[in-house]
């Protein structure tokens, strides 16, 4: 480990951004799942609209007399990552060049253009981004709309991880979408800010990191931070009563998932989302936690929230890496990544939030060429590697959490400004512990209630009942089944 201590037509589209933690991020172009913007499509209506009457960003490049591809993208970003990775592969391919023009396209309306383009059967691109809570829209074709790119990833699957690969499945068991990154859930600690309150060195503080093991572990050192605090405003973490990621965590844990799959029916009244919400319910009576900012950590309420140091701790997906490098530069070499608390040692430690799967439909004339070029563009050494570089994303392809210039190499900013090492913590977790939600036709409906509802429910009122509201909940969900 590194020390640095001595040196339908895409019905509910705005309910679909909640399901990577019900509409996080600020849309800010940066691409770092555009900051994960990309995955939450969040935004207001009217700036939607006014995107919308802009003319969309078109680029077109690669070799002149290759094989033309069309991409749709709603992040500048992937774009920029496809340009790159098309001039690698016409150096290796100098047989097979490609040239690609991609249309960048604002969130809700590539996706509403790509789905009436798929029902209609004409004028859907090669490749499209399709982010995680519109998949099912897409997916619901199945091979009639999209190609499966099962053989085109064969050399790749032995070292993906399962529960990532698995988001983009169709009910037919086919795989349709390549992923851009695994979005492991993991703990942020603030090691400098503890250290300075509670009168220890930063060693000593990560040996007590590395010490919990469960939630009440993680429950104890919250106190014992807190009693040495001892100030008001100051909290040891922030719950979150607009986003669903805790709760998908606690049902990774114990192996639940609402959603029941593509064939059992929902089932919110799980004991793994209750003992969550009690705990948090119990957390905020006791002054451990806050409700955060805005109600989540991933817009400017709660990097400011972060920054202040009202705050110490909390879970997040690692493309939340990008938060820090883009909006708290300032805190570099204060925190330090670890695994997440469970409720029984034993139990999955991590679950994937978030996504964009990209996919090849049926309608390209090239659907070969297209689905072989995604999958070495997203999976293989060159693509992951650039997806990390650029993007900030902990990629799929655990073959390379291994590799010392790849892991260790410390030109690379989100290694550089964590104190330790994001791969040596997915190496931690290993990717049998990465749990996985499904994203169905029913998610949409649990997560927007989930976060219109249930949480405030339960979190703005800690005395309020939470067999009350799982069963509020479960109503609501068995009327749209």
């Amino acid at each position: 480990m590194k020390r640095k201590l001595v040196s339908t037509v895409l019905s509910v589209v705005m309910a679909a951004g909640l399901l990577s933690g019900c509409g996080s991020a600020a849309d800010n172009g940066t691409g770092n799942e555009a900051a994960e913007t990309s995955e939450t499509a969040s935004g207001t209506e009217a700036e939607e609209s006014a995107e919308a009457e802009e003319e969309p960003p078109v680029s077109t490049f690669g070799a002149e007399d290759g094989t033309h591809l069309e991409m749709w993208t709603f992040v500048e970003l992937h774009g920029q990552h496809y340009k790159d990775m098309a001039e690698v592969w016409n150096e290796q391919n100098p047989d097979r060049p490609i040239q690609i023009t991609c249309t960048t396209y604002p969130y809700a309306d590539m996706h509403t253009k790509l789905l009436t383009s798929l029902e209609a059967g004409t004028g859907a691109p090669d490749i499209c981004d399709v982010e995680v809570g519109q998949f099912p829209n897409v997916v619901a074709g199945l091979d009639q709309w999209l190609v499966p790119l099962d053989d085109y990833a064969a050399d790749y699957m032995p070292t993906m991880v399962p529960a990532r690969m698995q988001t983009y499945q169709g009910e037919d068991g086919h795989y349709y979408g390549a992923p851009y990154h695994v979005g492991a859930t993991a703990m942020y600690y603030n090691v400098t800010a503890m250290a300075e309150t509670m009168g220890i060195s930063k060693e000593d503080v990560i040996a007590k990191i590395d010490a919990v093991k469960t939630w009440e572990d993680y429950e104890a050192l919250g106190k014992e931070y807190l009693a040495a605090k001892n100030e008001e405003g100051k909290y040891w973490t922030s719950v979150d009563t607009g986003g669903t990621d805790w709760l998908w965590l606690a049902m990774a844990e114990y192996g639940d998932d609402w959603t029941g799959g593509f064939e059992n029916p929902a089932n919110c009244k799980l004991d793994s989302v209750k003992n969550m919400l009690t705990m948090q319910q119990k957390w905020l009576k006791d002054g451990v936690a806050q409700i955060s900012p805005d109600g989540h950590v991933d817009l400017e309420a709660g990097f400011q929230n972060i920054m202040d140091h009202n705050i110490v701790s909390f879970p997040k997906a690692l493309w939340y890496m990008s938060r820090f490098t883009n909006y708290m530069p300032e805190e570099a070499g204060n925190w330090y990544i670890a695994k997440c608390p469970v409720f029984e040692e034993g139990q999955k430690c991590s679950v994937g939030i978030g996504g964009t799967g990209t996919v090849v439909t049926q309608q390209s004339e090239n659907k070969e060429l297209a689905a072989e070029f995604l999958c070495w563009a997203k999976m293989s050494d060159e693509g992951e590697q650039h997806i990390w570089d650029k993007l900030g994303f902990d990629v799929c392809n655990t073959a390379m959490w291994d590799k010392e210039d790849f892991a260790h190499d410390d030109s690379n900013q989100f290694n550089a400004y964590f104190i330790n090492y994001p791969y040596d913590v997915l190496n931690d977790i290993g990717m049998d512990n990465i749990g996985k939600i499904s994203v169905v036709a029913i998610s949409p409906t649990i997560n927007e209630y989930v976060c219109t509802t249930t949480l405030n429910e339960v979190l703005e009122d800690p005395d309020y009942s939470v067999d009350d509201a799982l069963q509020e909940l479960q109503d609501a969900v068995d009327m749209e089944q």
